[in-house]
């Protein structure tokens, strides 16, 4: 049952408890067998965007050889050899239930000093203003990109869930940037990482991702089914995590049980020597400190 106050959790979120300085993780550049990213590589900060036209021009043409959460291109897992865990919770938007909000979840990680990254739709955000800003307020919580419309990230339209994919080279363009430019006007920065909808790419979409210097995202462990698992599954996944792995959980839902399965297994996997980081604070050049920030 959740009880606590609605109104104690938005002072939380308004005003944040301590001071978080974002801690930096020691990361090596590596693929998985799949393909897909690793960790970042040193040159990705510095690799200057394409315009939209020059996007249009080089991958028109093109065909999807690959669909999934792991395509080559999207960050999975960040290789480190520290006992560092990635927490991030969609906000997927759409209908009376997408466009909740877990206020218990979110205060529970505010009140532990719990670093967290975010990704917000654009459709979320538009449900949810007032929450939006609180949570961009809040430094303990990183806000990134999770797709104006929430669409499976395609250039061919292709579905997942039985949601339509971005249809097109300017589509998956559109979704990206307009959705930026709602979080830019919560955070005053713009979104370095961006999760599709239903965190589904092909290889072609995820390249146009990233040469619009962003990094498409995907996860190692999907912690709560989208807010469908009952507690014990979602504490068990949790349990499982291990160095660098990035776990996808939602915080629209309240009446699932994600809130409840994170108090559970958070308290154990900080007793076995683990920290939480934002997606943000990953480097090739610096690490971070065990503990608790």
């Amino acid at each position: 049952m959740k009880t606590i106050s609605v109104y104690l959790i938005s002072a939380i979120l308004a005003v944040g408890l301590v001071k978080y300085d974002q801690p930096t993780v020691l990361a090596s550049v590596s693929h998985n067998d799949t393909g897909a990213v690793e960790s970042k590589s040193p040159g990705d900060s510095d690799r200057k965007p394409l315009s939209h036209e020059q996007l249009v021009s080089k991958y028109r043409g093109r065909r999807p050889s690959a669909w999934g959460s792991s395509v080559q291109g999207v960050l999975t897992r960040v290789r480190t050899d520290q006992k560092v865990i990635f927490l991030t919770f969609d906000a997927c938007g759409g209908g009376k239930k997408g466009n909740g909000f877990d206020s218990e979840l979110l205060a529970y990680l505010d009140r532990e000093h719990i670093p967290a990254t975010l990704f917000l739709s654009g459709r979320w955000i538009d449900a949810n203003p007032e929450t939006a800003r609180r949570l961009a307020a809040n430094p303990i919580f990183e806000i990134e990109n999770h797709g104006f419309r929430h669409k499976p990230c395609s250039v061919n339209g292709r579905s997942a869930y039985g949601i339509h994919g971005t249809s097109g080279i300017g589509d998956v363009i559109a979704e990206v940037e307009k959705n930026a430019d709602k979080i830019e006007g919560l955070t005053h920065h713009r979104p370095r990482f961006y999760r599709s909808g239903t965190a589904m790419y092909d290889d072609v979409s995820a390249a146009v991702v990233k040469d619009m210097g962003v990094t498409p995202v995907g996860f190692t462990i999907n912690g709560d089914g989208g807010a469908t698992f009952p507690l014990g599954t979602i504490k068990a996944r949790l349990l499982k995590a291990s160095l660098g792995d990035i776990v996808l959980c939602h915080m629209n839902h309240p009446e699932g049980q994600t809130a409840e399965g994170i108090m559970a297994a958070l308290p154990i996997m900080l007793k076995r020597g683990f920290t939480f980081a934002r997606v943000d604070a990953y480097s090739p050049s610096s690490s971070l400190p065990h503990g608790s920030p």
